[in-house]
């Protein structure tokens, strides 16, 4: 029961948080180099898999951004977010660009996924940007995804593992907060999104393999922001853009590969239903 209560509470605090930002969320990184970097990254590794026309579930759509990247591309996407605030400018921006028709939105929880109203079943499951790492309860979470799915639907997962080598790297510049807060994070770590605490806890990807194994089968993995630097190292992209080309070059060609899909501010993981 303590369990439960607290992992409620803490999605309150982390919905009040987005809520409060999603107003000025656009703002602050649709024009980030790195943020729309890594958007472009995530989108060709799940447009591998797709077929013409399919249909989505997304978790954490958040403002909206990818559903109506998918959307404009001919698919049909169910976008889900705990954000009221989130929900709200997602829903403006569909009639916006009259992209009713191929987006649909939900107010739901990732952990109340048997609460849609819309179950499927999909041909995708998506959650982009480590929405997912605001639970300590992903193993339910992940149990819920077989269900929702159609035979051979796809699980695509933007996540934050437990090593960061960017981060860790920060501790030469003396941020050590920063270079350590992902080392024995068990009970979660303390997040701060306009002026409101929340817990957030990193999974490797052998979690969501173990936790799906049963009717999943793993498709690929690959490192996000490996050689790349993460989006918060504010105008890097701008300042070195010479090194940014040539970071963001090898990155491309090493992002599926030993160490460097296991070492990233992220990690992008695709897993087949059989």
């Amino acid at each position: 029961m303590m369990k439960t209560i607290s992992a409620d509470v803490n999605e309150r605090l982390a919905e009040a948080a987005f809520t409060s930002q999603s107003a000025v969320f656009d703002e602050i990184y649709c024009r980030n180099t790195i943020v729309n970097y890594k958007r472009e990254r995530v989108r060709a590794h799940v447009l591998q898999y797709l077929a013409p026309a399919s249909s989505i579930l997304e978790l954490n759509s958040g403002t909206g951004d990818d559903a109506l990247f998918f959307g404009q591309n001919g698919h049909r996407v169910h976008a889900t977010d705990f954000s009221t605030g989130m929900q709200q400018e997602l829903k403006r921006k569909v009639k916006m660009t009259e992209l009713e028709t191929n987006v649909s939105t939900e107010l739901c929880s990732f952990t109340k996924l048997d609460q849609l109203t819309n179950k499927g079943p999909f041909d995708l499951v998506f959650s982009n940007f480590a929405g997912l790492n605001c639970t300590n309860e992903l193993d339910e979470v992940l149990a819920s995804f077989n269900g929702l799915l159609k035979p051979n639907g796809v699980v695509t997962l933007v996540i934050l593992p437990k090593f960061c080598l960017w981060e860790t790297l920060l501790i030469f510049k003396g941020k050590f907060r920063t270079a350590f807060r992902r080392f024995f994070s068990s009970n979660g770590r303390k997040a701060r999104i306009e002026g409101v605490y929340f817990k957030c806890w990193y999974y490797n990807p052998s979690f969501i393999i173990k936790g799906l194994k049963n009717e999943f089968t793993l498709l690929s993995i690959e490192g996000l922001c490996t050689i790349v630097p993460p989006s918060y190292i504010e105008g890097f992209a701008e300042k070195y853009p010479k090194t940014y080309e040539f970071l963001r070059k090898k990155e491309d060609d090493l992002k599926s590969s030993w160490p460097w899909k296991y070492i990233g501010d992220y990690y992008v993981i695709s897993l087949r239903k059989r």
